[in-house]
């Protein structure tokens, strides 16, 4: 039987869940898992519902019926095969501790992701990526050919055909072209528990604040800097008694792991933007396949 899920975005309004249920029925699909929301302040409704087809319905079938209904509800709306992975592109610079744990959560198929292309504008860890028989792009960017390197950059988006990317420790602004061309489909970390210390060595300035907690935050990326809809975030205690090497010890860690959530609910369509805000759904029974992330 086939696992699919069907994620709904549409008006607040009576008979949303019984029309999507009873559609499912009819076509002999069973429900596995739903999660819904209804953001009563901007009157809109969400949804996320897995399900499996126990009658062998296709996937072009369901969402070509499925037409009328949404149209009655307006809805934004897609049918998604869960045994397809996403096509990603990583993007780094040089802190390479997001890059590693992605690599390795992907090899053990902790996340499960198609990567395409690794970019970088340095040569650091192309032997890394290689070693993982994953193309390496190495494109310098400077003030003077920033549009021809992004040029390149979307080039090799196109030519993948990736869905999604991620900037695990990308230290380049983006322009606002290349954030509207792929809008809500490229996730940041940013090394700190947004907003705050903001700018050139974080941890230095936290440490010297005499902070209790450190974190960070994955978000979508916009035009407006580290202004995005975020996706997840979180933190870990520290004490008067740590330095700041060991803020950035416990930082890079945090970092990898809210990451790494982030992804997973993105590529798992658990992520619905509202407004300047998300609403993201709890993760699916078994969909963390072999291990917890973080």
């Amino acid at each position: 039987m086939t696992q699919y899920c069907l994620t709904v975005a549409c008006p607040s309004t009576r008979g949303i869940v019984a029309a999507i249920s009873g559609y499912l029925a009819e076509k002999g699909c069973n429900i596995t898992d739903s999660s819904q929301f209804d953001d009563m302040e901007n009157g809109r409704f969400f949804m996320r519902t897995s399900f499996r087809s126990e009658d062998g319905v296709e996937i072009e079938d369901l969402r070509r019926d499925f037409a009328e209904t949404a149209e009655r509800f307006d809805m934004v709306h897609a049918f998604h095969d869960e045994s397809r992975k996403m096509k990603v592109i990583i993007m780094v610079s040089r802190f390479g501790h997001c890059l590693n744990d992605l690599l390795y959560r992907w090899r053990i198929g902790a996340l499960p992701i198609d990567i395409v292309a690794v970019i970088s504008n340095h040569m650091d860890y192309q032997k890394v990526v290689v070693n993982h028989d994953l193309p390496y792009y190495c494109i310098k960017v400077t003030k003077e050919n920033k549009a021809q390197a992004e040029a390149e950059q979307m080039r090799i988006v196109r030519d993948t055909g990736a869905e999604l990317i991620v900037l695990a420790r990308y230290m380049q602004v983006l322009s606002d072209q290349m954030c509207q061309a792929m809008s809500g489909r490229i996730i940041n970390i940013h090394h700190s528990f947004l907003p705050s210390f903001k700018g050139a060595n974080p941890y230095k300035q936290a440490y010297e604040r005499g902070v209790k907690l450190i974190g960070a935050t994955s978000h979508y990326v916009t035009a407006d800097l580290d202004e995005g809809p975020i996706i997840e975030q979180d933190t870990v205690r520290v004490t008067h008694a740590q330095s700041p090497g060991d803020y950035v010890s416990l930082g890079r860690d945090v970092e990898a792991q809210v990451l790494a959530r982030a992804i997973h609910a993105h590529i798992h369509h658990r992520v619905f933007l509202n407004g300047e805000k998300t609403v993201v759904f709890p993760p699916s029974p078994g969909s963390y396949a072999s291990e917890r992330m973080g």
